[in-house]
């Protein structure tokens, strides 16, 4: 199934015809969820490669075996992408389960289950700096022009699978103690403590030993050169990594990069507006001084995503 330049529209939001088609998002929104599932819920380019190797190895006690022969995609298949029906006749529970579907679509699903959903969130200039360049090296997604260009619809919500700003405000509203949250630059800049929250969360507490592998083979260093993790056994003719790998910098703050000023000014002046009223924090940047890190990692007060 190629259809690489196929767009579906799906209750208003556009999503790449390679993975989706009007029936698999539809079975997507009527899919029966066990109450052992985890579903990992993001917005694309937030950290979901890195939440699913997390939860691989969370659920394998730290033992890298299945995160080094199975790829993610069918290790925590995307519920609304075409072959979701297929892979999950093959797993069993508890089931990771992954999608990029804004709350509102799958809350009806949802409803009086004991799903626990891990929400992963970050800062919107970053994600956008990194959805242009996957853009540029996924070949079932529109190549834009210039970043400009790509920035522009953005900020308007026309590009694949929706607003940004719609999804985390969507999926944030949800508190439950079902319903997890935690962003990009929590686990960037205090990984260990993130892997003790979420182990905690879902119920999994794990030996030292098993902690520090989990740690160790979560690391991006490691993710990066994974080929189950990586894309690397994709085609290039689905992706092209002489382009730019899928796994880039996996830094915090690379906008200020590739932003210019005019351009940064536009973006604070959509975000105050369209995130008014909203408690949500973000880091920006990572900090500078690296006593301020340490004493952060060490204390596990590094500052995360918070709801009102």
């Amino acid at each position: 199934m190629a259809r690489l330049e196929v767009t579906e529209n799906f209750q208003g939001i556009t999503f790449p015809g390679h993975l989706h088609t009007q029936e698999s998002l539809q079975g997507a929104l009527s899919f029966q969820f066990q109450d052992t599932d985890t579903l990992i819920a993001t917005y694309p380019k937030s950290g979901t490669t890195w939440m699913q190797e997390i939860l691989t190895l969370l659920h394998n006690q730290g033992d890298e075996t299945m995160s080094r022969t199975v790829p993610n995609w069918a290790r925590a298949p995307w519920l609304e992408q075409f072959y979701f029906s297929e892979v999950m006749k093959m797993l069993q529970a508890p089931r990771l389960i992954t999608t990029h579907l804004p709350y509102h679509l799958l809350a009806p699903a949802l409803k009086d289950t004991k799903v626990k959903v891990i929400y992963v969130a970050r800062n919107p200039k970053d994600i956008a700096v990194s959805f242009y360049h996957f853009h540029k090296m996924a070949n079932f997604l529109p190549e834009f022009g210039s970043f400009d260009e790509f920035l522009n619809h953005f900020l308007e919500g026309s590009v694949s699978y929706g607003s940004w700003f719609d999804h985390v405000r969507g999926w944030t509203k949800q508190m439950t103690d079902n319903v997890f949250y935690i962003t990009y630059e929590e686990m960037w800049l205090n990984l260990r403590g993130s892997l003790e929250r979420i182990s905690a969360f879902l119920g999994r507490p794990l030996l030292a030993e098993q902690l520090n592998n989990t740690q160790k083979h979560c690391s991006f260093s490691r993710m990066k050169e994974n080929p189950m993790v990586n894309y690397t056994t994709v085609s290039t003719d689905i992706m092209d990594h002489s382009k730019g790998p899928f796994m880039r910098k996996g830094k915090i703050g690379d906008w200020k990069n590739m932003f210019s000023e005019e351009q940064n000014r536009q973006f604070e002046e959509v975000f105050r507006t369209k995130m008014m009223g909203s408690a949500l924090q973000f880091i920006w940047e990572a900090p500078q001084d690296p006593e301020r890190l340490n004493a952060a990692t060490e204390a596990k007060e590094v500052p995360c995503l918070s709801v009102a």
